[in-house]
């Protein structure tokens, strides 16, 4: 199924001259794994304890600038021969981490939409569950939409924005989170369904790059 997924390699091509610079300036990937981590835990913090539908704006513009560093770091590891099995935790550990405390303190900040956000939010490490079972069974990572990481992060971002400039949007946020939570269950569906597929083939079992 389609997702925003599909246009990493385009943002990726846009930020690779940024990485070598990086690493010329003594970063890490870990470094900036951590960074998009910390980032998300602040932002959390931030709705937690601003709560106004202002505060909404620093959705957006984190997750622009998380999926910048989870694009960066990544091919930090990949190019610059910076991958180590600690990263791949810290990676798949970070995401999780970073989802949960930037979309739980939703649920503060409407609490009639509470139980839709927190089954968004539980959706979303599910989806990341399966994405990474699929691997250490022995495909590759899996990426299917339509509720990925990327997708999660396009329609929070274009819901807090819409929501601060028309307030009234907010009573739709357990419908939006609920029709949300929903497709990110088909998200581990369709992840799994796949790797099952795979392993259907006997010459699918190996060889994937995990990437």
């Amino acid at each position: 199924m389609p997702s925003v997924y599909d246009l990493k390699p385009r943002f990726q091509a846009l930020l690779r001259p940024l990485i070598r610079v990086l690493a010329a300036a003594g970063v890490t990937a870990n470094a900036v794994t951590l960074a998009a981590l910390a980032g998300s835990l602040g932002v959390g913090a931030l709705l937690l304890v601003w709560h106004s539908r202002w505060a909404l704006l620093a959705i957006p513009v984190w997750l622009f600038v998380r999926m910048a560093l989870n694009a960066i770091d990544g091919m930090m590891a990949r190019e610059l021969g910076m991958a180590s099995r600690l990263g791949a935790v810290l990676n798949e550990l970070g995401d999780v981490l970073s989802d949960l405390a930037l979309y739980l303190p939703l649920a503060a900040l409407a609490p009639p939409a509470a139980w839709a956000v927190v089954a968004f939010a539980f959706g979303a490490v599910l989806a990341e569950l399966a994405g990474i079972l699929a691997q250490a069974l022995g495909d590759r990572r899996r990426y299917e939409g339509p509720m990925g990481k990327s997708d999660r992060a396009a329609l929070v971002g274009v819901l807090a924005v819409a929501t601060v400039v028309r307030p009234a949007l907010g009573r739709w946020w357990t419908w939006v989170f609920a029709i949300a939570a929903a497709l990110a269950a088909v998200t581990c569906w369709n992840r799994l369904r796949v790797a099952a597929r795979a392993f259907e083939t006997p010459s699918a079992a190996g060889g994937r790059d995990g990437s």
